[in-house]
C-alpha cells in the first residue's frame, strides 16, 4: 500500500496517509475538521531491498559466469610487459 501526502485547503496542515490505491481519498483534516483535505503529489520514498542476494553478479548469465571462472585463473598471474617497476618508477 503506498503512502499518500495531504494538505487542508483551510488551515494548510500537511499530513501522509496509508492507504489502498483502490480507497478513496480522504477529504476530512483531522486538524481543523473541514472537508478541504486534497492528496499532493509527494516526493516519493526509497525501494528496500530486504534480505539476501541483492547483488550485481546475481543475475548474470550462464556463459558470463563461466567465462568469468576460466578468467579468473589467469588473472592471478601478471600480464607480459607489466610488474614491478621497482621504487622509482616505469619508464615510458
Amino acid at each position: 500500500m503506498p503512502t499518500y501526502d495531504y494538505v487542508c485547503g483551510a488551515c494548510k496542515h500537511e499530513m501522509e496517509a496509508f492507504h489502498a490505491i483502490t480507497a478513496a481519498p480522504l477529504k476530512k483534516c483531522p486538524q481543523c475538521g473541514k472537508s478541504t483535505l486534497k492528496r499532493v503529489i509527494g516526493r516519493g520514498s526509497g525501494v528496500l531491498f530486504k534480505g539476501t542476494g541483492f547483488y550485481q553478479t546475481d543475475y548474470r548469465s550462464k556463459n558470463y559466469s563461466e567465462g568469468a571462472s576460466k578468467d579468473k585463473g589467469t588473472s592471478d598471474s601478471p600480464a607480459k610487459g607489466k610488474g614491478d617497476c621497482g621504487k622509482g618508477g616505469c619508464a615510458k
